[in-house]
């Protein structure tokens, strides 16, 4: 006797074969026009809300210390991938910038 697949089940296969037929690529250029046409529609500002909506559901589930322990973590590979001299190279970097932008505030305020 044949069992009576779900509603699940038959979405799981039919993905399935169709990855097998098109390939991963298939649902990374679906996802990225699906994902432009929402932003046109929504504008940029519906993914920040939605990120930050996610984002306190994480904070509230697992706690503030939650981001310390992953900021650790991912420090921990970067610096393995990359060295700790990669450190003082952004550093460098957004300092500069930062004075940029400061200097550019100066000479906005001052009305040159």
């Amino acid at each position: 006797m044949k069992k009576d697949m779900t509603v699940s089940e038959a979405g799981k296969l039919g993905g399935a074969a169709c990855l097998e037929k098109h390939g991963r690529e298939h649902y990374v250029a679906a996802g990225t026009k699906g994902g432009e046409a929402t932003k046109t529609k929504l504008g940029r500002g519906h993914y920040q809300a939605i990120g930050k909506k996610g984002g306190d559901a994480v904070k509230a589930a697992r706690g503030a210390e939650f981001y310390k322990e992953i900021g650790k973590k991912g420090g921990a590979k970067v610096k393995a991938t990359h060295g700790p001299e990669f450190f003082s190279e952004i550093g460098k970097k957004g300092g500069q910038r930062v004075a940029a932008l400061v200097a550019a505030g100066k000479k906005a305020l001052a009305g040159e």
